[in-house]
């Protein structure tokens, strides 16, 4: 049988279990053995308008499937490198548990099984659900912190409570800044009315939170922009679809006008990957109701392989250097 003729397993997007990009599944974290561990929290009781992104997590991981198609990696044209490859093993280990009605107990849910992710060594990439899971994320990471928060949003995220309700989706970045393993705070995108009171701001400000616009990140420049974070430490991640301009990621409860293109958002995660140490990070907000065509889960889950690609091409990078110093010091 010639080459041509060769029958192979295609394992095609529509066929199979959906797992995120088609990774294998993980069903119980205290099995967990992997570099990094894809989870879901599909929880949306901290929406204060829409609802529908408890099933962002379902959404991201249909949209997913189109780039599973990768053998051995993910060859990128435009740079000539391959990502994902088979050196490193990445599962999807489904959702946290959700208690309906009780907020609280899934952020607790969501907060353990982070905990679990990191105690076995793996990185954690999480599929929202509403923002307001962020915060317990940021709590389950204490026993790799100390580290930065860079935000990718629309929204400031900084109320410090709505009627005494204070872990909502826009509470998150707040409740971040309580952490004493949080040190500074990056606000991207951040835009439009009914982003933020007025107090809301002056009290990020006042903490020392790093706030741009689109606007003002096109006028200063990646390089400008980059040169704000400090270098060689370590960041997480979050990613409010709706920081995203809503002409190509319209599938979320709150878009908002005037955000960020793709590009422009691959460049920045790029960028910092290249800056310092990515510990974990989430993509939140994406809600299929208002994603008719499926387009907002496939840029979402685009974004996040393109930064979980960049993030592992720096540890490659690492690690090969540490291999060859060790090597060198071996032959003198």
């Amino acid at each position: 049988m010639s080459n041509r003729d060769e029958k192979q397993f295609l394992n095609l997007p529509f066929t199979g279990i959906c797992t995120f990009g088609k990774y294998p599944m993980c069903a119980n974290l205290n099995q967990l053995d992997a570099d990094v561990a894809v989870i879901g929290v599909p929880n949306d009781m901290g929406t204060q308008w829409k609802s529908g992104a408890r099933m962002g997590p379902r959404g991201i991981r249909e949209g997913s499937t189109l780039y599973s198609f990768g053998l051995d990696g993910a060859y990128d044209i435009e740079n000539d490198i391959m990502y994902l490859g088979p050196e490193w093993k990445v599962v999807d280990c489904g959702d946290v548990d959700m208690v309906h009605g009780d907020i609280m107990q899934c952020h607790e849910n969501t907060e353990e099984a982070i905990r679990k992710i990191i105690s076995k060594g793996a990185m954690p990439v999480v599929l929202g659900g509403d923002h307001s899971i962020t915060a317990a994320v940021g709590k389950g990471l204490k026993d790799i912190g100390p580290f930065h928060v860079i935000q990718i949003d629309a929204h400031l995220d900084w109320a410090d409570h709505r009627s005494g309700m204070r872990y909502g989706h826009g509470n998150c970045i707040r409740r971040l800044s309580e952490l004493e393993h949080v040190q500074k705070i990056f606000q991207f995108g951040i835009r439009g009315i009914s982003s933020s009171k007025k107090e809301d701001v002056e009290a990020a400000r006042t903490y020392g939170s790093v706030i741009l616009s689109p606007r003002q990140m096109k006028k200063m420049g990646l390089k400008e922009v980059l040169e704000l974070i400090p270098a060689g430490e370590k960041y997480y991640v979050t990613i409010d679809i709706d920081g995203i301009d809503p002409s190509i990621a319209p599938g979320t409860g709150t878009p908002s006008p005037g955000g960020l293109l793709y590009d422009e958002v691959n460049e920045l995660l790029e960028g910092i990957s290249k800056r310092g140490e990515v510990i974990g990070f989430d993509l939140v907000e994406v809600a299929p109701p208002y994603d008719p065509t499926g387009m907002t889960g496939q840029v979402a889950a685009r974004i996040v392989l393109d930064l979980l690609s960049y993030v592992l091409k720096e540890k490659e990078k690492k690690e090969n250097k540490k291999y060859g110093k060790e090597k060198e010091e071996m032959l003198f």
